[in-house]
């Protein structure tokens, strides 16, 4: 953990401000719950951040999400609240937040408004923190949002790409080097909250589930490491969460089966759901994956939306 007392150094005049691009991110890639994700290039919050005199954290929406202001109910007020109690030296911050990734989507909206604002204050400050401790702060704010402090989401958004959640506590975070990937996503427009899909899963698991699951979890960081193709898509299969997360999504099945028809490799759901992503290995895939999930959900008659883009490989980005 980060010594305070290291990080008492002048900062830049409360009149200069940070703005941030925040990416979302997928988490749990499939096998990998609560341990792997990775951060998307599209789609992005904008957050602005800047010290202030005045004590705590003042938020300012500018958006049409009606999140709360009050800085201990809010993500970005959690995370920047943490990161104070660790600067003596700093009063407050003022948060002007522009968020693009809509909450509840599945695709790390929570996780984007905890990093963003982290990083960003932390520019502002000459980079006094490492990004472990930004994860560290960061956290705080996903507890706020789902009662957990969970880094999946969190550890891809400040360190960009792929990244393994070792272990929580103490906090180890392993960014893994993975080869181009493609991602297409479609975010059917039904909300699926993340504290009411953890409450579903099972507590007790079979040991021959286990057993299955650690192979496909081994194989997929595997295959990302030696950018096998084939081998990360025989191992995005989950024997465990996503038979019983996927009940909440309509269309699941339909959507898997035809995106692996299509071309894709692989996936299932992103983070909580109701996102699903599917990956492929060019963008001509991407595409037709797209076309895929159109169809599944138009016949269905459900309203979404799709994204089709690419693993972002630098995280929070200044603008």
């Amino acid at each position: 953990m980060t010594n305070s007392a290291n990080h008492s150094a002048a900062y830049i005049p409360s009149s200069q401000s940070i703005t941030v691009l925040s990416p979302a991110t997928v988490a749990n890639m499939v096998c990998g719950f609560d341990i792997l994700g990775f951060a998307l290039n599209e789609p992005n919050d904008e957050l602005t951040v800047s010290i202030s005199d005045q004590p705590g954290v003042e938020i300012i929406n500018q958006d049409d999400f009606d999140l709360p202001t009050d800085a201990e109910k809010n993500v970005s007020g959690a995370a920047l609240l943490a990161m104070l109690e660790e600067c003596p030296d700093i009063k407050g911050f003022r948060l002007l937040s522009n968020k693009q990734i809509k909450p509840g989507s599945g695709i790390g909206s929570s996780a984007a408004s905890a990093a963003g604002p982290v990083v960003a204050a932390n520019h502002l400050m000459g980079n006094r923190f490492s990004k472990e401790d930004l994860v560290r702060f960061a956290m705080f704010g996903e507890k706020v949002a789902s009662g957990v402090k969970h880094a999946d989401n969190i550890a891809p958004a400040i360190y960009g790409g792929v990244t393994l959640i070792r272990s929580i506590f103490p906090l180890d975070i392993v960014a893994i080097d993975a080869p181009p990937l493609h991602v297409t996503i479609v975010h059917p427009q039904i909300e699926v909250r993340t504290a009411d899909a953890r409450q579903i899963l099972k507590q007790n698991v079979l040991l021959r589930d286990a057993i299955k699951q650690w192979g496909n979890i081994a194989g997929l960081v595997a295959g990302l490491i030696q950018h096998d193709y084939q081998l990360i898509g025989r191992s995005l299969e989950d024997v465990i969460i996503e038979p019983v997360r996927s009940i909440l999504i309509p269309g699941f099945n339909d959507i898997k089966s035809s995106c692996k028809e299509a071309g894709a490799l692989g996936g299932g759901i992103s983070g909580s759901g109701p996102s699903i992503f599917m990956l492929s290995e060019t963008a001509e895939t991407a595409l037709a994956v797209e076309s895929a999930m159109q169809s599944v959900y138009n016949k269905i008659g459900l309203d979404y939306h799709t994204h089709v883009t690419t693993i972002n490989t630098t995280g929070v980005k200044i603008k």
